[in-house]
């Protein structure tokens, strides 16, 4: 039987090391799996490691012609082509909830700095200003305490972030497509309704056509001149050009973003705005985190070449 695992882009050396222990390990580096193998090496490869936001698409399932599992490293497999891997009879699954602790964490950062105003704290004391007494321009701010925290998307990460919040002593409430009977936090049946109600508006919806953009100017308009909106899923779920339209105007107080529609090329208009903290899509970037997620991508490949189910099988309808 053919064992062979083709990793794209690059991985973190343990992974890397535990795939080539068990399998027939293909690695690219820096190149292209067509630029770096032959097609009689690319016929070997019947697993593929990927990362789910980067675009797996028909045409590049056709350059492996015996490829029958996508495993993607992390929640996500939005840039995964379900119809054309399921029309190739091609297996996809993820490493679900390995990263949720590490991703609700970076929401209740970014939203802690853009509400305290930390990144403009943190300059106004780096260059001298405080000491010299100079007069900041740094304002009083609602804290969390009282605050009505809205998340979109009940899942594990979105599970973690109300606990996070509900912490701080702050009201929450969510929408998801269906009221989820094991939370206990209030349910919104729409989206709008949520962003009516919200101070603040976490996103952790898992993306994909059906909501892109859907964080619209009509929502943002919603949210008021006091709301705020954390964006820690994808960068497709806001429609970039109203938010920053909203955030010039102060149309909404600010925003965290740790997710862009065409990162890392982000919109330049973002650079410039005072009431934004940005970081590189860094949530889940822990230790703890990769270590569980690649954990679930070998045992992924493990059951695959065992003859096993998949256990964390994604659906392709």
């Amino acid at each position: 039987m053919l064992k062979g695992v083709l990793t794209y882009p690059r991985f973190p050396k343990r992974l890397q090391a535990m795939i080539a222990d068990r399998y027939e390990l293909l690695d690219p580096g820096k190149q292209t799996p067509g630029e770096a193998f032959s097609a009689e090496q690319r016929a070997k490869v019947v697993a593929l490691v990927t990362i789910g936001g980067r675009p797996v698409t028909g045409a590049f399932m056709d350059e492996l012609p015996n490829l029958k599992l996508i495993a993607c490293y992390g929640t996500g497999y939005d840039g995964v082509d379900r119809a054309a891997a399921k029309a190739r009879g091609i297996a996809v699954c993820n490493s679900p909830g390995a990263n949720a602790a590490a991703v609700a964490d970076q929401a209740i950062a970014l939203m802690l700095a853009v509400m305290r105003d930390v990144p403009r704290a943190d300059a106004y004391v780096r260059s001298g200003a405080w000491g010299a007494g100079e007069r900041s321009n740094i304002h009083a701010a609602f804290g969390l305490k009282g605050r009505k925290i809205g998340v979109y998307g009940m899942g594990a990460i979105g599970q973690k972030i109300a606990s996070r919040a509900a912490s701080f002593e702050a009201d929450v409430q969510y929408f998801s497509r269906r009221k989820l009977e094991d939370v206990a936090y209030p349910h919104h049946a729409t989206l709008e309704s949520l962003a009516d109600w919200c101070d603040v508006l976490q996103i952790a919806v898992r993306a994909g056509d059906d909501n892109r953009h859907i964080i619209n100017a009509d929502i943002l308009r919603r949210l008021g001149p006091h709301g705020y909106v954390i964006n820690i899923s994808r960068g497709l779920v806001i429609d970039e050009p109203a938010l920053i339209e909203a955030l010039q105007h102060r149309a909404i107080a600010g925003a965290g973003l740790d997710v862009f529609e065409n990162e890392p090329r982000i919109r330049p208009e973002f650079l410039t705005l005072p009431n934004v903290v940005l970081s590189p899509h860094q949530a889940g970037h822990t230790i703890e985190a990769h270590e569980d997620m690649q954990d679930r991508v070998m045992a992924n490949l493990d059951a695959f070449f065992a003859g096993k189910p998949v256990p964390f099988e994604v659906p392709l309808d």
